[in-house]
């Protein structure tokens, strides 16, 4: 009898459940049907959202010959890029100074970086544009770039602060040993170290920045606009096919960026990027 109930109970553990899988495939055509459905129709011959009629390159492009898209495309692009270099500068200094200061400051310093991540973006976004007017700065290209740098650093210090307290604190103590100053240990030890989690967080950081509206939505100026707030603005007269050619061109480089964020770092042999923020 224990011989059979024992088989039995093993028979039940090998059984796939059924319905959490059946839950996840309908998430995941929830999540990613309608992504599915933009691509398909941005190779649409005719200018129909409902019937597809032929394959054809021509939203590409308008999409291409489309001054004002064109411009925010630039300014989201140059945002990106800046928002990338700030919020790292600024990020790799913060994780360094959080992880070797050792003191309540510190560990309080720490658990406010956290704050960011854990709020909603429009709180921040509201916040950012009350700051510029009460300070009576116009909202243009510079407050979009000063509000993404701000939003960015949490990120980068949280994925930068968990790789350097990996790191061996007898390496640099080692090089100082052996004649370089402290200034010469950190950029000659300490941050080749740091690389493969710096490019990572680097790509990550142009990712998140490019693809965001909220923030940009309540810092950017009347014109140029970010390329995810002019499609806001595009979209409330109606669905263009050229959208869904320009939606399908930022999924691209959104994945491309991400796969490269990933693939930095096992490529150099180290753990960095999201396997950090995983634990793996």
């Amino acid at each position: 009898m224990k011989l059979r109930r024992s088989r039995g109970r093993r028979r039940g553990a090998d059984r796939r459940p059924r319905f959490a899988i059946a839950v996840t495939v309908l998430f995941f055509a929830l999540l990613y049907l309608p992504v599915g459905v933009v691509t398909l129709f941005s190779f649409n011959a005719q200018k129909s959202l409902t019937v597809l009629d032929g394959f054809s390159l021509r939203w590409y492009r308008e999409f291409f010959h489309d001054d004002v898209l064109i411009g925010s495309l630039g300014m989201s692009l140059q945002v990106s890029l800046v928002a990338m270099a700030g919020s790292l500068v600024l990020g790799v200094t913060l994780a360094l100074g959080l992880v070797r200061a050792r003191s309540r400051l510190g560990s309080l310093a720490g658990l406010v970086m956290l704050v960011p991540l854990i709020t909603p973006e429009i709180v921040t976004g509201v916040a950012a544009m009350m700051l510029f007017k009460g300070l009576g700065i116009t909202l243009s290209t510079t407050t979009v770039m000063l509000a993404e740098i701000t939003f960015s650093i949490s990120y980068v210090t949280v994925i930068l602060r968990s790789r350097i307290a990996a790191l061996n604190p007898e390496v640099e103590e080692a090089a100082m040993d052996l004649g370089a100053t402290r200034r010469q240990a950190l950029f000659l030890v300490t941050l080749p170290a740091l690389l493969p989690s710096i490019l990572a967080s680097a790509v990550l950081i142009f990712a998140l920045v490019f693809d965001d509206f909220v923030l940009a939505y309540f810092t950017t100026g009347v014109d140029p606009q970010p390329l995810s707030v002019r499609i806001y603005s595009a979209i409330r007269f109606g669905v263009q096919p050229t959208i869904n050619a320009v939606g399908t061109l930022m999924l691209a480089g959104s994945v491309a960026l991400i796969v490269l964020a990933l693939a930095i770092p096992r490529l150099m042999g180290r753990r960095g990027g999201l396997d950090l923020l995983s634990g793996k």
